[in-house]
């Protein structure tokens, strides 16, 4: 998977946020958010996809009001 985030600012935000509360110390993994990002290691990856897969959600007005 490549999926460069470098031109797509909200969704490196949000793997990065995904990346942080599922890896939240060196326990989990042993580097940061953009070391990770510059290694492209399976946790990088993880958050990436992650991320994809619920940009619909964050990006659909008519989901996010029913989900209130």
């Amino acid at each position: 998977m490549q999926h460069d985030l470098r031109h797509d600012l909200r969704l490196r935000a949000a793997a990065s946020v995904i990346y942080d509360a599922v890896y939240p110390s060196e326990e989990w993994s042993p580097v940061s958010f953009e070391e990770a990002e510059r290694r492209e290691t399976v946790h990088y990856r993880q958050a990436v996809e992650a991320a994809l897969l619920v940009r619909p959600l964050l990006t659909d007005r008519a989901e996010q009001l029913r989900l209130i």
